[in-house]
C-alpha cells in the first residue's frame, strides 16, 4: 500500500528563466500564470525544456530547481528502498520511537493487502499481541515492554513522511523503478506522471500514448 497526498510543485517560473540564461534568450519566454496563480508553460518554453531534458543530465540542470513536496504513506519495507535516493531528498517522518504507543495498534496500520487468508489470520493474532504489549507499557511504563513493540514491529508497518524533492530526483526514480516488482513503486510512478509537464518535458507523453494504443488493440 502506498498513498500520496498534499502534492505541491514550486519554482517552475524561475527554473525556466534560468534555463534560458546560457543563451540570453529570456525574450522568448512565453509562460504565464493563470487566474489562480498556477504556472502555465508556453509553447516556446516547453520546446526548450523538452530539448534540454532529452539531452541528458548535463543539459537539464534547470529541473533541479523545480521542487516538489508530497506526503507519502508507505510500509517500512518500501521506505528502505526509497532511502537509496537520499541525495537531494529531504524527508520528515512520523516517529515510531516516540509515538508507537500513543494509539491502538491495529491491522489497518500495516500494509496487508497481499496476505493470503492463512497469513492474515496469523497476522491478526500478532497485531493483537502487539496491542497487549502497548497497553501493558502504558500501565507499567516499563521500557522492556516498549522494546517488545519496537523489535517485533513488522516492516509492513505504514509510516508517513513529508518529502521534498526535485524533478531530477523524480525522473531517476521513475526510470529506475517504473517496472519494479513492488506495486508501491507503480503507484508512486503513477503520481509522478501527474506532475505538471513532467511527461511532456521528458518525451514520456508520446511513449505513454503508444503503450495505451498497443494495450487497446
Amino acid at each position: 500500500m502506498l498513498k500520496v497526498e498534499n502534492v505541491k510543485v514550486m519554482n517552475f517560473e524561475n527554473a525556466i528563466r534560468g534555463a534560458r540564461n546560457p543563451m540570453n534568450s529570456w525574450d522568448k519566454m512565453d509562460s504565464t500564470l493563470d487566474e489562480q496563480g498556477n504556472f502555465v508553460m508556453g509553447e516556446n518554453d516547453l520546446k526548450l525544456a523538452r530539448k534540454l531534458c532529452l539531452a541528458g543530465p548535463t543539459h537539464r540542470k534547470f529541473i533541479r530547481q523545480i521542487f516538489v513536496t508530497m506526503d507519502i504513506t508507505a510500509p517500512l519495507y518500501w521506505w528502505k528502498e526509497f532511502d537509496t535516493y537520499k541525495v537531494g531528498v529531504t524527508a520528515n517522518s512520523t516517529s515510531t520511537m516516540h509515538k508507537i504507543h500513543s494509539k491502538p495498534i491495529e491491522v489497518c496500520d500495516f500494509s496487508y493487502d497481499k496476505l493470503q487468508p492463512e497469513s492474515l489470520a496469523v497476522f491478526d493474532d500478532f497485531v493483537e499481541y502487539l496491542e497487549k504489549k502497548r497497553l501493558k507499557y502504558l500501565e507499567t511504563k516499563d521500557k522492556s515492554d516498549w522494546y517488545q513493540i519496537i523489535q517485533l514491529l513488522p516492516s509492513s508497518y505504514n509510516q508517513m513522511r513529508t518529502c521534498t524533492m526535485d524533478y531530477e530526483n523524480l525522473i531517476n526514480m521513475y526510470e529506475l523503478r517504473k517496472n519494479h516488482k513492488l506495486e508501491e513503486w507503480h503507484v508512486l510512478c503513477g503520481e509522478i506522471e501527474k506532475l505538471p509537464y513532467f511527461m511532456e518535458m521528458f518525451g514520456l507523453d508520446k511513449a505513454k500514448e503508444k503503450q495505451i494504443d498497443s494495450n487497446t488493440k
